[in-house]
């Protein structure tokens, strides 16, 4: 999760208490970034499952952005598996940045806005890379932005 969210106290609670793990980019704090890949590689020797959104932020056009490499790190550092989920139906809803900030607009889809989770099959460690799971989950997602 993106270090500066931690700074909101109340979202401090709720992610600290969900075990998520503060990141940071390299060039804003090197220092977090690797005790965050620290966290990552301790929860996985421990069985923990982690999940990781490779694009490194939110879409602001409904538009998957290039996966960020960092997958690739966790997994030379400890290889597991990798399950690609996708989200379905998100652009547009109240967790989307579509005519604006998130989180902003309640009712942007009306009080039921339908949003699904894809899973793909499990990906062996030595055939992960950032581009071949983007394309799982271009897969995944379909028409559904």
């Amino acid at each position: 999760m993106d270090h500066n969210i931690f700074r909101v106290p109340v979202l401090n609670f709720v992610f600290r208490t969900s075990r998520a793990i503060p990141i940071a980019p390299a060039k804003e704090n090197p220092q977090l970034l690797e005790k965050a890949y620290d966290d990552i590689a301790d929860a996985l020797r421990k069985g923990d499952l982690i999940g990781v959104f490779p694009e490194g932020r939110i879409t602001d056009t409904g538009e998957l952005y290039p996966f960020r490499p960092g997958i690739g790190r966790v997994i030379a550092r400890t290889p597991v598996p990798v399950v690609p989920l996708a989200l379905r139906g998100l652009w547009g809803s109240f967790f989307s940045r579509k005519g604006g900030p998130a989180m902003t607009r309640p009712f942007a889809r009306g009080v039921w806005s339908r949003i699904a989770l894809a899973a793909g099959d499990p990906v062996p460690p030595e055939r992960v890379t950032p581009e071949g799971l983007q394309q799982i989950v271009l897969t995944l997602r379909g028409d559904w932005r």
